[in-house]
């Protein structure tokens, strides 16, 4: 008989506790309990190293998230007029405001005129001609309302900018000055004005309301825009009017007024409390995106948990059964050891906790000044909670099925080391409990979650990988089981342990199946972008866009193209900017679009007339109207847009162009293949329905078989020299600004799933050192029986092998099932596989497998035998 020290130490107090006045029927009290968790607790945490990791990275992750996400938030909140200019802002498209709409501004407060247009900024001349896409922003004498532009050096706005010996003044983002090689005092040119470098930008109040584009910052005043010529019917410059109310608690009524008075202006209206509403939502998706990222993390962790908890008990046994020969029931031990688990957890839950507190306050001390976002750390309480409560929710998910277990070790225990009548699940109500901490568990990520479908999906997917996973864990076992018996005695070992009672097979293939899995999705979805920016390029993609052509000069222009572009494409459409404000009998503000599709009604969009079918669209409904058609306008809507807002042939929908509302009939629908980079529209309307209305045109370049890098930086030169108001765009460098801010947006993606792997590996590293009972147990019977320290390493190694490998082939397999879906299903773009990904994710789980394998079996190796041969 073997008895613990344990048992002996505590066989008093459970006799005594058997008889407590307080311990009710059968011996149990909640109380006796707690003291009896909390003196064994005081030998320490030994064993519960991964579960606390695991509990803290998870916990961490989700509440730093969190708390960073609530910070910025706030700090939009709080600092909404700084960013945004004023208390609300009004913007038009290739038009200003009418005097009496400006009447309606200057009478509530003070008003601010800034117009944004993108242009070819450049210096030097002839073949020195540097030109390149600027994003101008001209300001008046106001500008800007709230806040400070920065400059280097120090200046005023208006002395920066103001006209000196016939150059007027420009400040430069410091991008730009480096493109074009310029310095303070320098020249340069856009259009047909001429500009002085005065300063370099160094902080710009509103930048995240006037927004980010192609290009860096061009800043001048209004009246170097006028003499720039840039400005001409059809132009598709964006008018803002900043308003800083005499009485800012009247937002609502003077915005109420605004519309009353100015119904059919078509005004994008964003106010102090809004300053930058895309940025906010993108913050939210962000935030849900890395919040489920933390959530993954802890289910991975909860296998961790899981095995914990198992190791524990299994240590526990004399102890356990000590209690229950004395007379201590079942439900009395189960509360013991669930009490334990509970303020283990709570340990974990509090490291994760300050650590996520912390980690808003870290960034902003390390970032905050490289960021152009107004972050403001504080202590979130709502974010706490609601890690700790994941937390919480996920441990005992995963302990509750194992302390259930523990209600009925045998007394038989005592007498061996293994005891075969142990039942291998718990009794219902355990069960229950943990089918209720699970429920209680998806029911919370529901109701945190701002897009709840996303977060059922993610519960659905969740629960399907580890099924998925557990399944293909036992296929492994049974695959094993079947397999004929190899010669080789280490490989006949190594083909036992995998399919043997307490295998180690379902733990690896949980707990480092799901981390790779994800590693292994946005690896390939990577690949999938990344050749889609680049890789299909030259056979259809145009080399540029040029925009803001004359209508007057759309011919000689085309001529132009002709001559320095021999061999080229050129296709000339017209353009002009409309934004919807009805569709058929409903306004817009009643419509609560799709998420994916709620740009459409987010802003004015690019729209057209022609009296073809564009090339590359389709019909798929209805008909196309006749060339010379003249009854009332009509228009072709993109299908999916069509479908996804309800909309059908015959319905109506209603534009708002230059402030004069168009209502058209909807003729046909069509599908139009964007990854062309072709020029394409949402909508395209009959001929008739602008006819006399100013626009300008927009035009593409193509080379069939291709132009190198000189003859394209050439043909821009050209433009930029003889068309100064013509705004060039080349696709490879647009695409190379996009490609640079999705491989950003990768990069932290894949940094932020780190996370789960980190867990994976804490997890996996935990049930290899739980299994070292029973590896220990099986090292020391092969010595015995001669088995040499050489061939038992090697016997263990093609073991952890065959399992890292095993689990290495389900993770490429599910994560190009996943990231196939991403890309065909949700993005639209062709699926890329990748082989490094595939083989970097099998060399990653073999080494870790084999590397924590066999440090574990060379510690078991060196274990004295004559403990455990005393225990047989």
């Amino acid at each position: 008989m073997s008895v613990t020290s344990s048992s002996v130490t505590t066989s008093d107090e459970a006799r005594a506790g058997a008889r407590a006045p307080g311990a009710g029927r059968g011996g149990f009290s909640l109380a006796l309990a707690l003291r009896f968790a909390l003196r064994e607790l005081r030998g320490g945490l030994r064993g519960f190293g991964v579960f606390l990791a695991c509990l803290a990275l998870g916990v961490a992750a989700i509440a730093g998230v969190g708390s960073f996400s609530r910070a910025l938030t706030d700090g939009l909140e709080r600092q909404g007029t700084t960013l945004l200019g004023g208390d609300a802002a009004f913007t038009l498209v290739q038009r200003q405001a009418t005097p009496e709409e400006m009447q309606l501004f200057t009478g509530a407060g003070r008003v601010s005129t800034i117009a944004t247009l993108r242009a070819m900024a450049r210096a030097g001349e002839g073949a020195g001609l540097n030109a390149t896409l600027a994003e101008v922003k001209a300001v008046d004498g106001a500008y800007p309302l709230t806040g400070t532009l920065a400059l280097d050096p120090p200046l005023p706005a208006a002395q920066a900018l103001a006209e000196t010996e016939g150059r007027f003044g420009a400040v430069l983002d410091p991008v730009l000055a480096e493109r074009l090689g310029l310095k303070i005092g320098d020249d340069l040119q856009l259009g047909a004005a001429r500009l002085r470098v005065a300063a370099l930008i160094s902080g710009e109040p509103d930048l995240l309301a006037t927004g980010l584009g192609f290009g860096p910052r061009l800043l001048i005043s209004l009246d170097a825009l006028k003499a720039s010529e840039l400005i001409q019917p059809g132009s598709l410059a964006r008018w803002h009017y900043r308003v800083q109310l005499n009485a800012p608690a009247r937002l609502a009524p003077f915005l109420d007024e605004v519309k009353a008075k100015a119904p059919q202006a078509g005004f994008e209206v964003r106010t102090r409390e809004a300053a930058a509403p895309r940025l906010e939502d993108n913050v939210r998706r962000f935030t849900q995106y890395l919040t489920l990222v933390g959530l993954t993390a802890l289910l991975v962790g909860g296998v961790g948990v899981a095995n914990a908890v198992k190791s524990h008990l299994d240590a526990k046994r004399g102890v356990i059964a000590t209690f229950k020969s004395l007379g201590a029931p079942g439900r009395m031990i189960f509360a013991i050891y669930v009490l334990e688990v509970v303020l283990i957890a709570l340990i974990g839950l509090l490291i994760g906790l300050v650590a996520g507190t912390l980690l808003p306050f870290a960034l902003n001390a390390a970032f905050g000044h490289l960021l152009p976002l107004p972050i403001e750390p504080s202590v979130q309480p709502a974010a706490l909670a609601l890690a700790a409560g994941y937390g919480l929710l996920i441990a005992l998910a995963f302990a509750l099925w194992p302390l259930g277990l523990a209600h009925d070790v045998p007394v038989s225990a005592l007498f061996r080391e293994w005891d075969e009548g142990a039942p291998s699940r718990p009794r219902k109500i355990y069960i229950a409990l943990t089918l209720l901490a699970i429920l209680a568990l998806g029911a919370l990520a529901v109701a945190a979650s701002e897009e709840r479908r996303i977060a059922l999906y993610y519960l659905g997917a969740s629960a399907a990988v580890l099924v998925t996973l557990r399944l293909v864990a036992t296929g492994i076992m049974a695959i094993a089981r079947r397999l004929p018996r190899p010669r080789s005695t280490g490989a006949r070992l190594a083909l036992a342990n995998i399919h043997r009672p307490a295998a180690l097979t379902p733990t690896v293939v949980l707990s480092l199946g799901l981390g790779l899995t994800l590693l292994v999705t946005l690896s390939l979805i990577d690949r999938s972008l990344t050749r889609e920016l680049t890789a299909r390029l030259p056979d259809q993609a145009p080399s540029f866009f040029f925009l803001d052509i004359q209508s007057t000069e759309t011919q000689q222009f085309s001529d132009f193209l002709a001559k320095q572009a021999p061999g080229g494409d050129v296709e000339i459409v017209p353009m002009l900017r409309g934004r919807l404000i009805r569709l058929g009998d409903r306004p817009v503000e009643t419509i609560t679009p799709p998420a994916e599709f709620a740009w459409v009604l987010s802003s004015d969009r690019g729209i057209t007339y022609s009296a073809q079918v564009p090339e590359g669209s389709t019909l798929t409904e209805g008909e196309w109207w006749p060339e010379n058609y003249s009854g009332n306008p009509l228009v072709s809507l993109e299908k999916e847009i069509a479908d996804a807002f309800g909309l059908k042939i015959g319905d109506s929908v209603t534009v708002n162009v230059l402030g004069r509302p168009i209502t058209a009939r909807i003729a046909n629908l069509r599908k139009v293949e964007w990854e062309r980079l072709a020029i394409n529209f949402v909508m395209v309307f009959s001929p008739n329905s602008f006819r006399g209305a100013p626009h300008t045109s927009l035009a593409t370049l193509a080379f069939p078989n291709g132009a190198g890098d000189a003859t394209e930086r050439a043909i821009s030169r050209a433009v930029a020299s003889s068309y100064p108001g013509i705004t060039a765009v080349r696709v490879k460098e647009a695409l190379a600004e996009i490609g640079v801010l999705v491989a950003n947006l990768l990069l932290a993606i894949r940094a932020a799933s780190l996370v789960t792997l980190v867990a994976s590996i804490l997890v996996l590293a935990g049930a290899l050192a739980a299994g070292q009972h029973h590896r220990v147990y099986d090292a020391v019977i092969l010595k015995t029986l001669g088995a040499t320290r050489a061939r038992l390493l090697l016997a263990y190694a093609l073991e952890y092998a065959a399992l890292g490998l095993a689990t290495a082939l389900v993770a490429v397999l599910a994560g190009s099932i996943a990231a196939y879906a991403v890309t065909v299903g949700v993005m639209k773009i062709g699926f890329a596989f990748s082989l490094p990904a595939a083989l970097g994710a099998v060399g990653a789980a073999l080494l870790l497998t084999v590397a924590f394998g066999l440090i574990g079996i060379w510690w078991a190796l060196g274990q004295k035998p004559a403990r455990i041969l005393r225990s047989l």
